[in-house]
């Protein structure tokens, strides 16, 4: 058998793990999704209702039990994959626009106006995302869900910007895009026929990986008091109030942390799926 038929074989089994993988991960978050929207309908029990026992065990009344209140645990998850989705769909929303913006206007701005650009946005780089949406949801005074998306959605978008600014100039470097400008095409044309199309897929990748940190980020500021108040049943928060019965009602954190684990992994997969899509080069080296 000849050299190029055995990596054809050995490249085949390889594609279609990143198959299953893309797969498995858009399952995942495909269940999530249809938890969120669901809620919107119905949910097991009123998610403000304490008519269950206290901390009672998993059973076939409470598929997750019950937490310290009495409401049942299982409803009180499913309003937190609404949430964690609203404020991962936001946040990502924000910080994309922020984010692809600002990384565009460095692109083609001129060498002065991109290098204090480019400096900005490493200095919000430099700061962790949790510390700095802790910092603007502080300066909003009150903790809501809004703030800590948009608190969330600002963190994020120094990311994006600096991905999009070292994109962008990649693209702007191309022969194509000199016989652009030669021709006299605007510079906000070159952006929508040029510069977007072929950066996007590489976007999209970091757009879905940053939803999960989105996620991730939520769930801590709810558990430090910061994010959703309550009636809001963030997982962060549900964690946060089965810290104290942790040892007697472990059931009451584990769930919460399994959903969140869930919607990662999921995300994770899916995003690692997308890679493989945006660069072929890459997927068949593997």
């Amino acid at each position: 058998m000849t050299a190029p038929a055995l990596a054809v074989q050995s490249a085949a089994p390889q594609r279609s793990g990143r198959s299953w993988t893309f797969s498995i991960g858009l399952a995942l978050v495909g269940l999530n999704v249809a938890v969120a929207l669901l809620t919107l309908v119905w949910t097991p029990y009123d998610p403000s209702s304490t008519a269950g026992g206290r901390l009672e065990m998993p059973s076939l009344l409470h598929l997750a039990g019950t937490d310290r209140l009495g409401r049942d645990l299982f409803t009180q998850i499913m309003i937190g994959a609404r949430i964690a989705l609203l404020v991962g769909l936001g946040a990502v929303g924000i910080g994309a626009s922020i984010g692809v913006t600002l990384g565009l206007l460095a692109a083609f701005a001129s060498k002065w106006l991109d290098d204090a650009l480019a400096a900005a946005l490493d200095i919000l780089i430099a700061f962790p995302t949790l510390l700095l949406a802790m910092l603007v949801v502080a300066a909003a005074d009150t903790a809501t869900l809004w703030s800590a998306i948009v608190a969330l959605g600002i963190a994020l978008s120094a990311i994006v910007g600096r991905l999009t600014r070292i994109l962008a100039k990649r693209v702007l470097q191309m022969d194509y895009i000199t016989a652009a400008r030669t021709s006299g095409t605007s510079w906000l044309m070159i952006v929508f026929r040029h510069v977007l199309p072929n950066i996007w897929p590489t976007l999209l990748v970091n757009f879905a990986l940053q939803f999960g940190l989105a996620a991730i980020a939520e769930a801590s500021l709810s558990y430090l008091g910061l994010g959703a108040p309550p009636p809001n049943a963030s997982w962060g928060r549900l964690l946060e109030e089965a810290q104290s019965t942790v040892y007697t009602a472990p059931f009451g954190a584990i769930a919460p942390g399994l959903a969140l684990l869930i919607l990662v992994i999921g995300i994770n997969l899916s995003a690692d799926g997308l890679r493989d899509i945006a660069d072929p080069t890459r997927r068949s080296s593997r």
